[in-house]
């Protein structure tokens, strides 16, 4: 079922949340398909002590395609998302061995 919002105005500064009800941000912007009249996806800023901040760190926002927006109301939901799991390098491992010891 297609998302329907009668201006584009209707998105921005809203709260962003994901179908967990975990707090990732504010909208700060769009990005439009011009030729097919359809959003391609959000840009969510990362607001402090949000999910977001702590999944991303010193980043300032995402970009949020289009299809994983499930909702726009009063705040826009969105499909959950996780950081991925990232392997540590060597050099980051002996050091917090080293921390460790």
């Amino acid at each position: 079922m297609a998302i329907r919002i009668e201006s584009i105005s209707e998105t921005w500064a809203k709260d962003v949340f994901t179908d967990k009800g975990l707090y990732l941000g504010k909208v700060e912007d769009v990005e439009c398909d011009l030729k097919r009249f359809k959003l391609r996806s959000l840009v969510v800023k990362a607001i402090k002590g949000s999910y977001l901040t702590k999944m991303l760190g010193s980043k300032k926002g995402l970009i949020i395609p289009f299809p994983m927006v499930e909702a726009i109301g009063d705040i826009v939901i969105i499909k959950h998302i996780s950081s991925p799991v990232t392997e540590d390098l060597p050099q980051e491992r002996e050091e917090r061995q080293e921390k460790s010891a």
